[in-house]
């Protein structure tokens, strides 16, 4: 199997041994859990539900454009939340990003999250 990784400098870098994507050859694109840090600054998003969602989804958008897609090529998200009682507010977010296109979805409530963040998104896209 031949696959390719794909790397963007608008999303955070790996803070483990993993890529931000991997695309395989027949075009599916494998997007790892995304969280709340500033690409830029490299700085964690530490507010509320919304201000974090709203940066993990930025960031799993823009692996999915460094492999020459958009939110509409994501066909499967998987979101994990540290509190299910910040689903709605979450939902509010998240529907911004993909009212047109809604890719098929499933939302975990689990007990932690690396750097302690409250919400962390995959996907897979085909391109």
């Amino acid at each position: 199997m031949k696959k390719e990784i794909v790397f963007t400098e608008k999303a955070p870098r790996p803070i483990g041994p993993y890529s931000q994507g991997v695309i395989t050859e027949g075009r599916f694109l494998f997007v790892s859990g995304q969280i709340p840090i500033n690409p830029e600054t490299g700085e964690l998003v530490t507010g509320p539900i919304e201000e974090q969602a709203e940066q993990a989804i930025k960031n799993l958008i823009e692996v999915v454009k460094a492999a020459g897609g958009s939110a509409e090529n994501i066909v499967k998200v998987t979101v994990y939340i540290t509190d299910m009682g910040a689903y709605a507010r979450f939902n509010e977010v998240y529907e911004r990003y993909f009212s047109t296109s809604k890719p098929a979805r499933a939302v975990v409530e689990v007990s932690n999250l690396p750097k302690g963040v409250a919400v962390e998104i995959e996907a897979i896209a085909v391109l």
